[in-house]
């Protein structure tokens, strides 16, 4: 340890001379500086151990010292730690076996006792498990699910009967032949033939039951077999025959619910793969009521799972270490292998028998440390090695279609076939780095996390993913006919020849090519050769007798054929039509429509359709109510719904599950007439109703499916109740009435709630709403005087007016409702309007701006969104409003009305997590509108989007907002991170550099500015050059990071010289055009940059010397009204180019000094094309334009290139920049509505959300109205 002291002496050392340089200021004044308490700091300069490289850099930064050499010298402070850590902490294979964590592997049966954080969901899946004898358990990839079946449920397996029977489990995973595997399985417990079973099953699936019959005959009557399925997505991944697959879902259904069944089944499953299952009536009947979903550990689950292994193998986890991994993993449904390897690999970085947050973070925590370890092993091989890496990990995943990619087990012989000395090497170094797992005769990934976690291996799958899809169903082919003896009935001809054989020619240097492979391909040629010369030999022979007997069979087979593919093209148009034409009146309906008719018959104007929905709220309904249903409310906790309305009851809502919401027991019949208005108490026990009866009603709800009335109904009022309300705390209801008054109530003892003083009065006309402040300490109320009061109830028996009334509505206000942090009160009219009221001084309320128009008719219902940032709106006109009030100043409409009511809208609540909003209707029902969260309201128009190179991080930047950083680790749930001090201004344009450390961003004052953004959540500024004269319209990095270039207004463009980010330099300035510069890019190579704007013309410059450019050739006249945005293709051959007159043009820049038009221009939108940018494998080109729409365009073949689809909709104004991940996956998008937009391009993305959240899409009622023609049948 003398060395390591030394090393550590050293940093805390050069820590405090840093410190007496800056004078010495005390900790107390570093730690306001820093934003760390002064004990830390102190302690970080203290020499006992390393801190965390956040503190480090806080320190550094409140002694102004150099954060980029600092970070340079803790990370090598850390690897030289490392490096001299005891034998006990090194990476050796001992010390592997005794790492308490299981890395990306799941936990085993014999790693029970290591499994902590899932007890209490291990308790629900025995007890489930106990009274089914079939139960999936479904979850996200990385919830957890194998894990819970192998270390929590085989285990406990004697737990499920209380009986002296005896349990015999078999676990398996199906693989491409599932039988196989479970005959296997079977025939080790009973002694039999595997092989004679396995063909058994294929032909008598109740094969699978009389089996285990036969292996429990000896045993006492009450032992069972317990069969568990784990990772059953394999069923519709790696098994390509629908026979053995249905016969396999046959035989554990019918072992399961046979009569005098012995079996229990366990199946766990992809989420994503629910409506596979769905396609299985036996499934689907096998699976009703017996699901089990594995959702993220809460915080507490997650401290266990972090802290107790490390507790039993007798170290400890430093508390900042605790906070920091729980904080990054909280809510993330995939987050458990990256959490399970990032303590892996903290664990080999321990000090001494103690894991440290420093540890943690040079492992790269769980966003990185999986990709950094993949990286390190990665970079470890030689050329020829990792050429051969790339071939085993793309052999090792099976790519989805309408599904996300999964992994594949493969035989060694498989690989074996690679025929490469180094094959084994490559193996045996992934496996030692736990990315892959040996097992007897098979290959694997260890976790399919490292298919969204590792940037490199995402980038190969999408590259070329078409063609790694042929390579993929060729594979499949020629196992399928290796099989089958090699039956010349299963080789290739036709097209799908000429597909896989041009595919096998592009690709035969690449090790991707099996023997099999070849022999497969081989085969089918000679056979299409063969069947080439019989055909000509026969031809004069046969002539007269085909003529005459089989021309009409022919023609009658390719008739039946067209026809029916014409039927099914003809009723998928029509589908799409009327989806057209419900689109404005129920947007979720259309939805479904919409996936309907790609079902039918996929086309890319149903794919663009259904990408489309992926920003749209859409709806679940809730029926049950007989009548108008006026009320809603959510308990504190989201799990349960409360709704009301003129039939009298008051029905309560399981919505754990937001999409397949269910009733909770009877309705609560209590009240005489209707009822207006539901709140539940803040601790959720109580939840109070008012009614026509002129009475309020409270309900304990402690267990929401048995509720009972607390006491007596509070009476007082001497005419209808309309409202109630908690204060904060929940001791105190108020009650608004159409008697014109206000009662307040005691409520802290619900069983024996009592009137607080008189009735208030101020109303001159009934008062339909009042609702308490998120205080407490202010009650906001509104009536059918026009007016709004505000009241200050600090002595609830005396309350007082606040200022004078709110006035500004020409007619009834129904409702009112204050934002989470009561500085605005919105309220709402019968005059169609909103408003917006600044009450942060209750005293001298003030209005804030204009009324807000949209609404066609009486406006009944408001509500906020948790967070505050959106406002909901309903009424006469059937429709929902959302509104961005990030600002509450500047509000403005949040994409469409929500339809689909047909009628009134009373009603609405927010869910407290802001993913649903629920809606009560004159229609009887209650809907639950699924928000996206990838629709992200920000306070100003955005006018730029880049993703960082890992794909993890993005920046925008826009009007008076400056710019801002969101972690798209999920993209289906973005965070925002942090608003970069200092760019409070118009940014105009943003980009990463190639390393993802620097960010630079330019905007109207003509600075550019380049920040570190290395901790994203702590990114500080590194330098402003100044030089442009006016504003700078481009920032864009060179591919080595070396050069930035800059496009102002000013007609000229800067080269800068950032190879040292903080000491940039100018390199020059390149002139010649005569207007503003918008457009700007570099080419792949770096060598070429492209420039154009407003004077219409196109410029390559030559930048391979950054210090002396120059043009390749003279300007070229565009004809095109102006250049805005330009991009080149990822291969450097194309340069598309988007400009004012509606168009986007093609370049062949192949060569530079030759470049020349490609194709015609395409054509689409309808307006200025203001932004353009290609997919990673460059085979699409989205762009987007003032018609406030985006297009998406094949450009495979750049001379022909075409439209995919339709235009995407979803923005509310103009769309002005646009950017595609590094994967590929996900397209953001960003425009003047003040939104930012997510919208990942898997059609299966698409059609899981709709299937989810419309809860099974379309019902036997909508398909017999909307699809009479054909069967029903279910869509997810």
């Amino acid at each position: 340890m003398a060395d390591d002291d030394g090393l550590l002496t050293a940093f805390a050392a050069d820590l405090r001379r840093l410190r007496a340089e800056a004078g010495s200021p005390p900790y107390r004044e570093l730690a306001r500086r820093a934003h760390y308490s002064s004990t830390t700091l102190a302690d970080a300069a203290a020499g006992r151990r390393l801190p965390s490289l956040a503190v480090a850099l806080a320190y550094v930064r409140a002694c102004d010292g150099d954060p980029a050499e600092w970070e340079t010298r803790w990370r090598s402070t850390a690897a030289e730690l490392a490096a001299e850590a005891p034998a006990e902490a090194l990476d050796s294979l001992d010390d592997e076996r005794r790492s308490p964590y299981a890395g990306l592997a799941a936990f085993q049966p014999q790693d029970a006792e290591r499994f902590f954080g899932r007890e209490r969901l291990t308790d629900d899946l025995v007890t489930r498990v106990r009274d089914h004898r079939f139960l999936a358990v479904f979850g996200a990839s990385g919830s957890g699910k194998s894990s819970l079946l192998r270390a929590g449920l085989l285990p406990r397996a004697d737990a499920i009967t209380t009986g002296k029977g005896e349990w015999r489990t078999v676990l398996l995973v199906p693989g491409p032949h599932p039988l196989e595997e479970c005959a296997a399985r079977l025939a080790a417990l009973s002694g039999g033939s595997a092989t004679a079973l396995s063909e058994e099953l294929q032909e008598k699936p109740r094969a699978l039951h009389m089996t285990v019959l036969q292996i429990l005959a000896d045993r006492p009557e009450d032992s069972e077999l317990l069969l568990i399925v784990d990772q059953f997505e394999e069923t519709f991944t790696l098994c390509t025959s629908t026979r053995e697959r249905a016969a396999f879902i046959e035989a554990l259904t019918t072992a399961a619910q046979a009569a005098n069944s012995r079996t229990r089944v366990v199946i766990g499953v992809r989420a994503d793969f629910y409506a596979r299952c769905s396609e299985h009536p036996e499934l689907v009947e096998a699976l009703r009521d017996t699901q089990l979903l594995v959702g993220p550990m809460t915080t507490d689950e997650l401290r266990r799972a972090i802290s107790q292994p490390a507790v039993q193998a007798d170290c400890t986890v430093e508390t900042p270490l605790l906070a920091r991994v729980v904080a990054d993993a909280t809510g993330q449904p995939n987050a458990l292998p990256l959490v399970s390897h990032a303590l892996r690999e903290t664990w080999r970085r321990r000090r001494g028998n103690t894991l440290t947050l420093a540890g943690y973070e040079a492992a790269g925590g769980i966003r990185h440390a999986l990709a950094q370890t993949a990286e390190t092993v990665f970079a470890s091989l030689t050329f020829s090695q990792q050429h051969l890496a790339r071939a085993v990990f793309l052999r090792l995943v099976a790519l989805g279609e309408g599904a996300d990619d999964t992994k594949r087990r493969v035989a060694r012989a498989e690989l074996d076939a690679l025929v490469h000395p180094g094959t084994q090497a490559v193996l045996d170094a992934l496996a030692q780095a736990r990315l892959v797992t040996l097992d007897t005769g098979t290959v694997e990934i260890t976790h399919e996390a490292l298919l969204q976690a590792w940037p490199r291996l995402a980038g190969w799958l999408n590259e070329d993913r078409a063609g790694l899809l042929t390579h993929q169903r060729l594979a499949e082919a020629a196992t399928t006919w290796e099989r089958e003896h090699k039956d010349p009935g299963l080789l290739h001809r036709g097209g799908q020849l000429a597909t896989a054989a041009e595919w096998a020619e592009r690709h035969r240097g690449d090790l991707l090519l099996s023997e099999r492979v070849q022999d497969f391909l081989t085969a089918s040629l000679r056979q299409q050769r063969r069947a080439g010369h019989l055909r000509r030999a026969a031809v004069a022979v046969l002539a007269v007798l085909a003529v005459l007997a089989s021309t009409a069979a022919v023609v009658a087979f390719q008739q039946r054929g067209a026809a029916r593919a014409e039927r099914d093209v003809a009723i998928s148009r029509e589908i799409t039509a009327r989806s057209e034409q419900v689109e404005s009146n129920d947007s979720s309906l259309a939805a479904r429509l919409s996936l309907a008719a790609y079902r039918l018959r996929p086309s890319p104007e149903l794919y663009t359709r259904l990408l489309s929905t992926e920003n749209t709220p859409l709806a679940t309904t809730l029926t049950g109510h007989t009548e108008t249903v006026f009320a809603v409310a959510y308990s504190p906790d989201r799990r349960t719904l409360a709704t009301a309305g003129t039939d009298g009851t008051v029905h309560l809502w399981d919505v754990s599950d937001s999409a397949r919401p269910r009733a909770l027991g009877k309705p609560l019949r209590d009240h005489i007439g209707w009822v207006y208005w539901l709140a539940f108490s803040p601790d959720g026990r109580t939840l109070a109703a008012a009614g026509r009866d002129r009475a309020v009603r409270l309900w304990n709800v402690t267990n929401p499916a048995h509720p009972a009335v607390w006491g007596p109904p509070l009476r007082g009022h001497t005419s209808y109740v309309f409202s109630v309300s908690f204060s904060a705390d929940g001791r105190i209801l108020a009650t608004a009435s159409y008697d014109h008054t206000l009662r307040l109530w005691n409520v802290s003892d619900p069983a024996h709630a009592t009137p607080i003083g008189h009735a208030v009065t101020g109303h001159v006309g009934a008062v339909a709403s009042a609702t308490f402040s998120p205080r407490g300490r202010v009650l906001a109320s509104a009536g059918h005087d026009h007016t709004i009061h505000l009241w200050d109830i600090a002595d609830p028996a005396e309350p007082k007016p606040l200022g004078s009334p709110m006035r500004g509505h020409k007619d009834t206000v129904y409702a009112v409702a204050f934002s989470p942090d009561g500085r605005t009160l919105a309220s709402v009219s019968n005059d169609h309007t909103v408003r917006l009221w600044d009450v942060s001084r209750p005293t001298h309320a003030t209005p804030l701006g204009p009324a807000l128009t949209g609404h066609t008719d009486s406006v009944y219902a408001v509500a906020f969104s948790p967070d505050g940032k959106t406002l909901a709106t309903a009424g006469a006109d059937h429709t929902i409003r959302l509104w961005n009030v990030t600002d509450p100043q500047h509000p403005s409409a949040l994409g469409e009305p929500l339809t689909g009511h047909t009628d009134y809208v009373y009603w609405l609540a927010f869910s407290p997590d802001g993913r649903t909003l629920a809606s009560a209707s004159r229609d009887h029902t209650v809907r639950l509108w699924h928000l996206p969260g990838t629709r992200l309201a920000t306070p100003g128009p955005l006018d730029a989007v880049a993703f960082s190179p890992c794909g993890h991080l993005l920046a925008t930047g826009g009007s008076d907002q400056g710019t801002k950083l969101w972690d798209v680790t999920d993209p289906a749930l973005p965070r925002a991170l942090a608003a970069l001090a200092g760019t409070e201004g118009t940014v105009s344009s943003v980009d990463f550099s190639p390393n993802g450390r620097v960010l630079a961003t330019s905007g109207a004052d003509g600075a550019v500015r380049l920040w570190d953004v290395a901790d994203p959540r702590r990114a500080r500024r590194l330098r402003v050059m100044g030089g442009h004269k006016g504003p700078v319209m481009r920032v864009v990095f060179s591919p080595n990071g070396r050069v930035l270039a800059t496009a102002s207004a000013d007609h000229t463009i800067r080269l800068w010289n950032v190879t040292d980010p903080g000491r940039a330099r100018a390199l020059g300035v390149l002139q010649g055009h005569t207007d503003s510069v918008e457009a700007l890019a570099f080419s792949p190579d770096g060598h070429v940059l492209a420039s154009a704007g407003s004077d219409d013309t196109l410029r390559l410059w030559n930048t391979s010397n950054p210090a002396q450019p120059r043009l390749f050739r003279p300007a070229v006249q565009t004809d095109s009204g102006g250049i805005r945005a330009a991009a080149f293709s990822p291969d450097g051959h194309t340069l598309a180019t988007a400009s004012a007159d509606h168009t986007v043009r093609l370049w062949n820049v192949t060569d530079p000094a030759h470049f020349a038009r490609a194709g015609q221009p395409l054509t689409g939108h309808s307006s200025f094309v203001d932004a353009l940018t290609f997919s990673p494998d460059g085979r699409v080109l989205a762009t987007g334009g003032d018609d406030r729409t985006v297009r998406l365009w094949d450009v495979s073949h750049p001379e022909h290139a075409t439209a995919i689809g339709s235009a995407l909709t979803g923005h509310g104004g103009p769309v002005n920049d646009t950017a595609f991940s590094p994967d590929g996956r996900v397209l953001a998008t960003v425009a003047d509505d003040r939104t930012l937009q997510l919208t990942r391009v898997s059609v299966g993305v698409a059609v899981q959300r709709i299937c989810v959240t419309t809860h099974s899409a379309l019902t036997p009622q909508q398909w017999q109205q909307y699809l009479p023609d054909l069967p029903f049948r279910s869509l997810c």
